[in-house]
């Protein structure tokens, strides 16, 4: 835990989401299967704030999000969230608009590995949280849509504009947010959207296998890969060549980096603490 929290205890119970926590791998599930994991208001504010607790514990190293049911998200509730923002002012719209906004920043901004484990449909939303993670492990059901157009809204839904043309190109991009068709895995692979592809019924075990793995290295370097990752996108390589070496002399005063020495000179596995 960072010694830098506030006097809330953490949340022991989250309404809208099931969560585990198991030797450092968080599990945070999408579960509403008769609905298709689709998103509410109170959703949307769960994985929310719980990035946020998670992003103070360090014993999270990595987490698997994943969706309960026949498939990952179909999105925002058609009747919770689109027909209740009918009614809806401009100025409690824009609040809803940012608060899902903060969920994508909050998927980037954590400091842990990310992995979507995706099957089924992941609609709207659910392809903009895919897209936001880290790592997207699918099976062969899995399909992506961008669907914001066809209910009339802007493809540059919370962070996809800026997203998807960095994770698949600015035409892939411009397609699949202008005219929201469903993608589906082989393709969504061909073009960089799916990070491994599982046989069919496997994403999740793929998924917390890869959650595994990156639990059980180096976690500060993992953080700060995903930190660069993020904070490069618009840099100059002048300013990001820079921040790689301010962080690379940071790194290497750590106790990670002098236990990789010794690892390698007693020839033995080397035993990471993420300091």
């Amino acid at each position: 835990m960072s010694p830098f929290t506030g006097s809330a205890a953490p949340t022991p119970d989250w309404r809208h989401l099931r969560v585990e926590i198991t030797d450092g791998v968080a599990t945070v599930t999408l579960a509403r299967p008769d609905k298709l994991n689709a998103l509410t208001f109170e959703a949307y504010a769960d994985l929310r704030d719980l990035l946020a607790e998670l992003s103070r514990r360090r014993s999270v190293r990595a987490l698997v999000l994943a969706g309960e049911g026949r498939g990952f998200c179909s999105g925002g509730d058609v009747d919770e969230i689109i027909g209740a923002t009918l009614s809806m002012d401009t100025a409690t719209l824009l609040d809803f608009n940012r608060m899902t906004g903060q969920v994508v920043r909050a998927v980037r901004e954590c400091p842990f590995p990310v992995i979507a484990a995706l099957h089924g449909v992941a609609a709207g939303a659910g392809a903009v949280l895919a897209l936001a993670a880290d790592f997207r492990v699918a099976d062969p059901s899995a399909r992506f849509a961008f669907l914001f157009t066809r209910v009339g809204l802007s493809g540059g839904d919370m962070g996809a504009a800026y997203l998807l043309p960095r994770v698949v190109g600015l035409g892939h991009a411009t397609r699949l947010l202008m005219l929201g068709d469903t993608v589906r895995a082989p393709e969504a692979e061909r073009i960089g959207l799916i990070s491994e592809l599982t046989e069919e019924g496997r994403a999740d075990e793929a998924a917390h296998t890869l959650a595994r793995r990156l639990a059980d290295g180096p976690a500060l370097a993992y953080a700060q890969t995903k930190a660069l990752l993020t904070a490069e996108l618009d840099m100059p390589l002048a300013a990001a060549i820079e921040l790689d070496a301010s962080t690379q002399a940071l790194l290497m005063t750590g106790d990670d980096y002098a236990e990789f020495h010794a690892s390698f000179t007693e020839k033995r596995p080397p035993k990471w603490q993420g300091r």
